[in-house]
């Protein structure tokens, strides 16, 4: 069941990502433009650590589709070295097939 509710977690912050990502970019442009006075870009500071938590890029993290294991992880199938033996050894991955020596 902890496996399904850290897949769902993820989720909620792709979406969350998505969601601030303009208004993120936008204060973070203000916020490091030198030409602007110290105050607005102070205010901005203000706003960006006013936005959630999860809205930021970096809490995202690469999950297995099937486990949730966070550890391990092949990007091009978006499974965990576990899932895909598991799913090698049962035939369900076209071209795999299990060895062993």
């Amino acid at each position: 069941m902890a496996k399904k509710a850290m897949i769902e977690r993820e989720k909620k912050r792709a979406r969350l990502v998505a969601k601030y990502a303009t208004k993120r970019a936008e204060l973070k442009e203000i916020a490091n433009d030198e030409s602007k006075p110290m105050e607005e870009r102070f205010k901005a500071r203000l706003k960006l650590a006013k936005l959630p938590r999860n809205s930021a890029p970096t809490r995202m993290h690469n999950r297995c589709q099937l486990t949730g294991r966070p550890h391990a992880y092949y990007r091009k199938l978006k499974i965990s070295r576990i899932a895909l033996r598991d799913l090698g050894s049962k035939g369900m991955l076209p071209g795999m097939v299990k060895s062993s020596w």
